[in-house]
């Protein structure tokens, strides 16, 4: 082969080793298919980096584009994602980006779950919601808190172990009632007799209170009393707490909607609804939108008794969730009720209390209970006047 032909191999093998690679560089970083945008907003990414994998079910499918840290502080840092076109049917509206790990000191990855199959798509250049990463730090500090407290357990078990050696020698040498107990048949006996009785009192106390509570729900099935039931609202107390947060988010709400209490309910003094057509906005801004919580915060005027208003406002804003839930499609475990009970008054014609709906941006998280939850205080409840169960509102 002549020296010209064997340059002429080198230069095309050359090429060709380049080629290769452009493609194989290339094809993981979606350069020559077809892609989109995503974004999600973290507090914190935990060292991830620009150029990072996206997986989608475990599946490589695109690329960390670019991180913006935010412009003012209590904002996010961005996270924008170029992702191939063929993860657009799986990726939906309820679909979560988190921080990953591969193994525990490998590189950072950014996974998004499968979306709901009734969810609709998400579109090109949307934020969709976030968890937040775990740590290594915070995983290396519960670590030592556990191995503390396991100390500490040790050195009760000790000393537990300690008391009840002394204990039991106390026993065998007849001291005290348990050593009497043992020591003395007759003594034992009594006792026994004693508690067969106290057993058998108690049995029949158990059986009287269990006819009441039968007695009590049929009451609540009655014809003549059945109304009054229906009227409060609800037939647990613990009805009123089962969506109930102490505060609000510290995040800034993205859409809010107010009403006046006068244009929701029939009375001053009554959760029954009487004009849904004005929670239709609210209730479709939550079908269509997506969103990481919403609040429905209810207080009442300055008038009558601070518990029954703080009774009131709670049954106020149950009323007004399950008629949302029951009529409009959306994920109920991220809508949350607020009872105020008594507020100031911002003008005349909200003279009968404010309601508000906050919408707070996705990967808003529910605040910590600031404080023991506020349970309405025994016989409150009985006296508020007619409040209306959701099930007595009409659809919409």
């Amino acid at each position: 082969m002549s020296r010209l032909a064997r340059l002429g191999a080198f230069i095309f093998a050359t090429l060709a080793i380049l080629a290769t690679g452009v493609f194989i560089i290339g094809s993981k970083e979606y350069l020559f298919r077809s892609t989109y945008q995503l974004k999600a907003q973290f507090e914190n990414v935990a060292g991830l980096s620009e150029g990072a994998d996206v997986q989608v079910g475990g599946v490589h499918s695109g690329t960390v584009k670019s991180i913006d840290l935010p412009h003012k502080p209590g904002e996010k840092v961005t996270v924008l994602m170029d992702l191939d076109k063929s993860t657009h049917e799986i990726i939906k509206q309820d679909s979560v980006a988190s921080i990953e790990t591969e193994g525990m000191l490998g590189n950072q990855y950014v996974a998004i779950s499968f979306g709901s199959a009734g969810q609709g798509e998400v579109k090109d250049g949307q934020i969709i919601g976030s968890q937040p990463p775990l740590l290594m730090a915070d995983m290396l500090k519960k670590a030592n808190d556990i191995l503390d407290s396991s100390q500490q357990a040790v050195q009760n078990v000790t000393v537990a172990t300690a008391h009840i050696a002394s204990v039991s020698t106390k026993i065998d040498n007849g001291d005290g009632t348990v050593g009497a107990l043992v020591n003395d048949k007759q003594l034992y006996n009594n006792l026994e007799q004693t508690t067969t009785t106290l057993h058998a009192t108690m049995l029949q106390a158990q059986s009287g209170v269990t006819d009441f509570q039968e007695n009590m729900e049929a009451l609540k099935h009655n014809f003549l009393l059945s109304g009054f039931f229906k009227r409060r609202g609800y037939e647990n107390e613990a009805d009123l707490a089962a969506n109930r947060i102490d505060q609000l988010p510290t995040a800034t709400p993205s859409k809010v909607f107010t009403y006046t209490a006068k244009q929701l309910f029939d009375t001053r003094e009554a959760a029954k609804l009487k004009n849904q057509a004005s929670l239709k906005a609210a209730g479709a801004f939550l079908a269509d939108n997506p969103f990481g919580l919403a609040v429905i915060e209810v207080s009442s005027g300055m008038e009558g008794d601070t518990k029954q208003e703080l009774v009131l406002t709670e049954a106020r804003a149950m009323v007004i969730r399950e008629y949302l839930v029951d009529n409009f499609g959306f994920d109920d475990s991220q809508l949350r009720t607020l009872g105020m009970g008594k507020q100031p008054v911002v003008n005349s014609g909200a003279d009968w209390g404010t309601i508000k709906i906050l919408v707070f941006p996705a990967g808003t998280e529910i605040p910590p209970p600031a404080k023991p939850p506020v349970s309405p205080s025994d016989g409150i409840a009985s006296d508020l006047p007619a409040h209306a169960s959701a099930d007595s509102t009409s659809k919409p």
